[in-house]
């Protein structure tokens, strides 16, 4: 009898228990999304409407999705903040979006290649789904050149917007950022042989990488070209656009092509400005959105 009893006594707890889960699951809320545009930053008021751009598309794919901005540049958040314009850390951010109950984030990186700053910014991200009480999800989307066919559909874009103005023996010559610190920096090169076989006179050079500046002009030279478009390779034409490429200090890309002899001509426009460029990033952000 006793058995029977605690038999029977089992079987309504698990039942109980069973209801209660149940009761639970159906209760449990959807999960909350969100989406962080990371970017170096730019602190230059023109070159800030790249951003929009990238931002209207992400909404525009996104529709009803919170979308926040965060800046790698202690240097530029501290500039914007004296101006009233506070940019959060990507760490920052994503604690605050953690604060506030979002359980899935994707994560895109507004980079051109997946260099050190990107390498920083995923590892420091993927904790954030590690930590008790961290993100249930956490995706982190690619940069822009993060495979053979980003680079054929960037290289295809830039030639697309190319002045129209220009002339055939016209030389176009990209300026990419570069970097002296990772394997990344071969992408450049790659980008440089894609170009080349689209346009020979399209050229792409680095301000902290290779190639550099120094080893495009006696190309240009061998191919007795007389004006060159300058070209930012960059999401916005900030500070390396306005000074380095276009600026009037000696050392500036203008300046070292003037002294050789060529002319010159300066497009400031950020390739998130290119609507082609930004859907190969709404692309890459898209895969790991569809993965949460």
């Amino acid at each position: 009898m006793g058995k029977r009893i605690l038999c029977a006594s089992l079987f309504v707890f698990f039942l109980l228990a069973g209801a209660l889960h149940c009761l639970a699951a159906a209760g449990e809320k959807p999960p909350k999304k969100a989406i962080l545009l990371v970017a170096f930053g730019t602190s230059v008021i023109e070159a800030q409407k790249s951003f929009n751009v990238i931002e209207t598309e992400v909404k525009k794919s996104f529709p009803g999705v919170e979308t926040r901005w965060a800046f790698e540049s202690r240097i530029i958040r501290t500039k914007l903040a004296k101006e009233g314009k506070v940019f959060l850390s990507p760490e920052s951010a994503l604690a605050q979006l953690m604060d506030e109950g979002y359980t899935q984030v994707a994560v895109l990186s507004l980079q051109t290649i997946p260099g050190v700053e990107f390498h920083r910014l995923n590892q420091n991200a993927r904790l954030f789904g590690q930590m008790v009480g961290g993100f249930d999800k956490i995706r982190i989307a690619w940069p822009l050149l993060s495979s053979h066919e980003d680079m054929e559909r960037a290289a295809k874009a830039m030639l697309k917007n190319i002045p129209a103005e220009r002339k055939p023996q016209d030389a176009v010559l990209l300026m990419g950022h570069g970097t002296e610190k990772h394997p990344s920096d071969a992408i450049y090169l790659a980008m440089y042989g894609i170009l080349q076989e689209l346009d020979p006179n399209v050229f792409l050079a680095t301000v902290e990488g290779y190639p550099s500046i120094n080893a495009v002009v006696p190309k240009l030279k061998e191919k007795k070209v007389k004006k060159v478009y300058l070209v930012p390779f960059m999401a916005v034409a900030g500070d390396h656009a306005r000074n380095d490429m276009s600026g009037n200090k000696p050392d500036s890309w203008k300046s070292v092509l003037d002294k050789e002899g060529f002319t010159c001509e300066a497009v400031l426009k950020g390739t998130a400005e290119y609507p082609e460029i930004v859907d190969i990033w709404i692309d890459h952000l898209r895969e790991i959105f569809d993965r949460l």
